[in-house]
């Protein structure tokens, strides 16, 4: 029997890429599997799940109101128009199972299937919970995390992370990944990202001290995200700058320490390979990308820095001193190695089945 998928989610690569991750999984485990996509217009999703061969379906972007102003009063007509859509949508695909991996996307799909009686499954990536999988939740036994949260009910699956990620040989890859990206084969590499859309604060320390990290006898793979209008490179040798990598898995091959930030994603596929990071969660928001590094950090595989610390003086007191520090850095990536997992897709996926089965046919 043909198990009828819909996949709802997007924005960011957090939310976009564990969606991609369990749908090739779901593929590969029923190659007869129907799969649409719900996205924005807005998104990554908009380029990232055609470009994996999906269909996508795209809604108004919907941000839910914080505040009394002209936009809060025109959300409750946008919402019902959001609903009515995707039940319409549901109809006409005979959707069984509506997955939601939050995102602008994931509340209003959980509210049509809740109306169209459709069983409800979800990924929440990040240790603290976002709005649409809170409200998601309560219509669903189904709920699959990556970290234990203290909000919200449901099972440990972990990341869904594609296979670049979870097949990666990095002793293997390395010398392809130097060579591709135009490093030193001798050196060790300091990855340096912000994610799709980069890090001003994060780019402007590393820029201010990359010749202290160059003298330690390391070089620099500076992701600096597509965003960042204003950045300039630094000018000095064993510095490589580029605004953004689709081929992801190449950058951590050539690895050997991270500085990023928190998101959950990046958090978990670091894990994965075995990678020490040096994370840097983003100064606002509500918190959970220092939540989300917890357990890497007390496995002693990474360190984390608030963002108005991470200063060219911690960098110089700090993280040089690691860099010269081989043997920490290879506990570090030990520690890291042992807290990760890469079946996250398969148990993610597993869930899925659980809750398709649940779906009353007529």
């Amino acid at each position: 029997m043909t198990v009828r998928v819909l996949l709802a989610g997007g924005g960011t690569a957090g939310h976009v890429n564990p969606l991609l991750a369990t749908a090739q999984r779901l593929r590969e485990r029923d190659p007869g599997v129907e799969l649409t996509v719900l996205g924005t217009r807005e998104g990554l999703e908009r380029e990232l799940v055609p470009r994996a061969g999906l269909e996508l379906v795209t809604i108004e972007k919907l941000p839910f109101p914080r505040r009394p102003d002209a936009a809060a009063l025109r959300f409750p007509a946008r919402w019902r128009r959001a609903v009515r859509e995707v039940r319409a949508l549901l109809r006409e695909r005979r959707i069984d199972v509506v997955v939601g991996f939050g995102g602008y996307a994931a509340a209003p799909a959980y509210r049509a299937a809740r109306l169209e009686g459709i069983p409800i499954a979800i990924h929440e990536a990040n240790a603290k919970p976002g709005m649409a999988n809170v409200l998601g939740a309560r219509w669903t036994p189904f709920v699959g995390l990556s970290y234990r949260p203290t909000t919200l009910a449901g099972e440990v699956v972990g990341m869904p992370l594609r296979p670049e990620i979870t097949g990666l040989d990095r002793v293997a890859l390395r010398d392809e990944a130097v060579r591709e990206l135009g490093l030193d084969p001798e050196r060790p590499t300091l990855l340096v990202t912000g994610g799709s859309q980069g890090a001003r604060s994060i780019n402007r320390t590393i820029v201010a001290t990359a010749a202290d990290i160059v003298a330690a006898g390391w070089q620099i793979l500076h992701l600096s995200g597509g965003r960042q209008t204003d950045f300039e490179p630094a000018d000095v040798p064993h510095y490589v700058a580029i605004e953004y990598l689709d081929r992801m898995h190449l950058a951590l091959a050539a690895a050997d320490l991270v500085v990023c930030r928190a998101g959950s994603l990046t958090v978990s596929e670091l894990m994965a390979v075995g990678l020490p990071a040096v994370y840097v969660p983003l100064p606002y928001g509500n918190g959970e990308q220092g939540m989300n590094a917890a357990d890497q950090v007390a496995a002693g595989g990474a360190l984390l820095v608030d963002d108005r610390e991470f200063t060219a003086e911690w960098v110089r007191a700090r993280l040089v001193p690691l860099l010269e520090d081989a043997d920490r850095l290879a506990e570090m990536a030990s520690a890291s190695a042992g807290a990760g997992a890469t079946d996250g897709s398969d148990r993610m996926s597993d869930l899925i089945e659980r809750a398709a089965a649940t779906r009353r046919k007529p």
